[in-house]
């Protein structure tokens, strides 16, 4: 049976972070508009911060649905499945904020992430969410699968972008600075620093 928790730490924390992948559910607060739902993947790319807080790293892609959604009306629930081991799901429901390239607080927040250089993976925001409902379920009917690693393609498409050729490539795609449903995106162009002069 589920169970709901208050806090993100011990063995939640501890599955939530063994796991290689999550998926993100967003949508527009318009009846008729776009649901989305993301995977998300990459050694490092996820961090708690603290009992109620997580992020993780919105790297470059053809579409800015997530990000869009959030800067929206900020609802979104993560996802974590047990592929290997006991099963279990987790998910957890709160409030997220896109923290953008030249926010005061990027630097900061991406100092939780120091397996990552954030100039190969095109890193557009860091996407943080506050918990608002924890709850696991069981998980039974969910496939063992095994987990062979990262795939290195998106750093090898992305790690000769500099700011310039990466809000060039965001241009020319139809839902980067708008989503599907006409909502603002990612804003363009990228900084090519963060606050502080850290290069991106």
């Amino acid at each position: 049976m589920g169970k709901t928790y208050a806090r993100i730490d011990g063995r939640l924390r501890t599955f939530i972070e063994a796991q290689p992948l999550f998926f993100t559910a967003t949508a527009p607060l318009a009846g008729d508009g776009t649901v989305n739902l993301s995977p998300k993947g990459l050694t490092g790319s996820f961090a708690v911060l603290d009992e109620l807080t997580v992020a993780y790293l919105d790297f470059a892609g053809s579409h800015a649905e997530t990000v869009a959604h959030l800067r929206e009306n900020g609802r979104i629930t993560l996802m974590w499945c047990a592929f290997q081991g006991p099963p279990n799901i987790v998910r957890v429901h709160g409030r997220g904020e896109p923290v953008f390239r030249d926010d005061p607080r990027f630097g900061e927040l991406l100092a939780h992430f120091p397996e990552i250089d954030p100039r190969a993976h095109g890193l557009r925001a860091i996407v943080v969410v506050t918990a608002e409902l924890i709850r696991d379920s069981c998980g039974y009917a969910v496939p063992l699968m095994t987990y062979d690693g990262d795939r290195e393609l998106h750093a090898r498409r992305f790690a000769r972008e500099d700011a310039a050729s990466l809000s060039a490539y965001f241009a020319g795609k139809d839902h980067i600075a708008t989503s599907l449903d006409g909502l603002p995106g990612v804003p363009l162009p990228l900084p090519s620093v963060a606050p502080g002069g850290r290069p991106l």
